[in-house]
């Protein structure tokens, strides 16, 4: 085991607790004990992992980058969870965590592999008012300036001067179809044109920045979007 995956997967450990599927069939009464966690892998040129819960793994193929879990009903009380290399039965982390029912969660692996850390959010998942909905903005381009997102055509900023890390609230935004870009913070430099979005009413959405500028494939700078709602 190299030192460097060793990073990995210690600053995943957070992550690794919710990337499960429910060890028991939906059932009303159950559910009433859990939380919902969702689980995004957005470290560029990290590897995938393999998950135990209670010494049970739970995910049929590992968890790649950008890909995310949607959420998942996690059981409160104490687990004990491990990671694997995937494939194999080398454990690399373990720990017992606690979970607190009834909330909602983003947890965000970030940062190249050699540096990755985890960021865990709340979710507010308030529904939107007629005609709206909700969009929050995640930087997670590691090497990326801060920047801003903006409307192509006019220029108006929609979420500004966020750097690598930094997030927005959940913003009620009009539905309809948008043509943004992301630029350079303060400037008119387009760093990335994004493809057409379009927002449902109704409906909430996280759009975080991934990969590296001058990354190509799938390391390559581009946008993710996570339908939370």
């Amino acid at each position: 085991m190299t030192k460097r995956f060793s990073i990995f997967t210690s600053a995943l450990f957070v992550a690794a607790v919710v990337l499960f599927s429910s060890c028991e069939k939906d059932d009303p009464a159950i559910d009433q004990f859990r939380a919902n966690v969702l689980v995004a892998h957005a470290s560029p040129d990290a590897p995938g992992v393999d998950l135990l819960v209670d010494n049970t793994k739970q995910n049929s193929t590992a968890l790649n980058h950008p890909d995310n879990t949607g959420y998942l009903k996690v059981e409160a009380g104490t687990r004990n969870i491990k990671i694997n290399v995937t494939g194999t039965s080398t454990t690399v982390i373990e720990a017992d965590l606690t979970l607190t029912k009834d909330m909602n969660y983003s947890v965000f692996a970030v940062d190249s592999v050699s540096k990755i850390s985890a960021i865990v959010l709340t979710d507010d998942l308030t529904a939107p008012a007629a005609g709206k909905a909700h969009v929050r903005f995640i930087h997670l381009s590691p090497n990326a300036p801060a920047v801003d997102v903006a409307v192509a055509s006019s220029g108006a900023v929609v979420f500004g001067n966020k750097a690598f890390k930094e997030y927005t609230a959940f913003t009620p935004l009009d539905a309809g179809t948008y043509n943004l870009d992301v630029r350079v913070a303060g400037t008119s430099t387009v760093a990335l044109v994004l493809p057409p979005i379009t927002l449902e009413a109704g409906k909430i959405y996280t759009v975080f920045a991934k990969g590296f500028l001058g990354g190509s494939g799938a390391q390559a700078l581009g946008a993710e979007i996570i339908v939370n709602k």
